[in-house]
């Protein structure tokens, strides 16, 4: 079984999502976790979107890449500020597939209901990647 990472800035909306739709869609044939550059904690509304499909993240922690203790096969950064800053890890593929980063996009915003359809936008995005995660290893 190959272990997969996801490796985002902060840990705290993509990579998490990418994790939870990981495990509960693709559980038995890969070990998912996740990561950040840098630990940003939890970010509540990441955790509000993946609940409304029925998979709850909330006992997820942020961690960073030294946190990981297992053997990683491929990372996906999922930013491109972690795609740039991904550190070396040998006998490790690295994949980048980026996403938006509804924190970013919404910052400006003041709307509820229109911040979260950003965060639903981008966790459907996710989910879409994950349902065909071995397209990706296939063509690298």
């Amino acid at each position: 079984m190959k272990n997969i990472l996801f490796l985002c800035t902060g840990n705290s909306c993509r990579s998490q999502m990418a994790e939870g739709f990981g495990k509960a869609l693709k559980g038995e044939d890969f070990q998912f976790f996740s990561a950040g550059t840098k630990k940003h904690g939890l970010n509540p509304r990441a955790i509000q979107v993946m609940k409304e499909v029925g998979i709850d993240i909330s006992d997820h922690k942020s961690n960073t890449l030294d946190e990981i203790d297992s053997k990683l096969d491929i990372i996906y950064t999922v930013c491109s500020d972690a795609h740039e800053n991904c550190p070396y890890v040998p006998n490790v593929k690295t994949i980048h597939v980026g996403f938006e980063d509804p924190p970013r996009l919404t910052a400006e915003m003041s709307d509820e209901e229109e911040i979260l359809n950003v965060y639903r936008r981008v966790r459907d995005e996710i989910k879409s990647f994950i349902l065909n995660i071995e397209k990706t290893l296939e063509n690298k």
